[in-house]
């Protein structure tokens, strides 16, 4: 059993990309949905889908490459706030992630969002990841 389930699909995204899979399997849950849903309007993946399976839901998620060689679009996925060390950033001084080029994701009250939309609406959370 996977206790922090945000690192968890970090990670299988970033193996997968590693050895450049079409798609990877992660469980569903609200926040890895939200995640995956940020990650395709951010042009990060093609395309998830939700699935069943044996009672437990599982999200396809189609990774994205570019060019002949295949070079993941995902260059670097960096899990920031920890089960052990949460960090939180107000809405004064939201994290830029190499010049606004990447994003980071927050956790609101607002529900998930990105850096550029929590500054957009003035409000701050707590920082789940970095990607590029």
């Amino acid at each position: 059993m996977v206790t922090d389930t945000i690192s968890d699909m970090l990670t299988r995204i970033r193996n997968a990309n590693l050895v450049k899979h079409q798609v990877v399997q992660v469980p569903a849950t609200k926040m890895s949905v939200a995640l995956a849903l940020i990650f395709k309007e951010e042009g990060y993946i093609k395309d998830f889908e939700i699935y069943n399976e044996n009672l437990f839901q599982y999200l396809l998620i189609s990774l994205k490459y570019k060019g002949k060689l295949r070079e993941p679009v995902i260059s670097k996925i960096q899990r920031i706030s920890k089960p052990g060390s949460r960090i939180y950033a107000n809405s004064k001084n939201l994290p830029k992630v190499l010049g606004n080029l990447g994003i980071a994701i927050l956790s609101t009250s607002q529900g998930v969002m990105t850096n550029l939309k929590a500054k957009e609406l003035g409000i701050g959370g707590e920082v789940l990841c970095y990607i590029w």
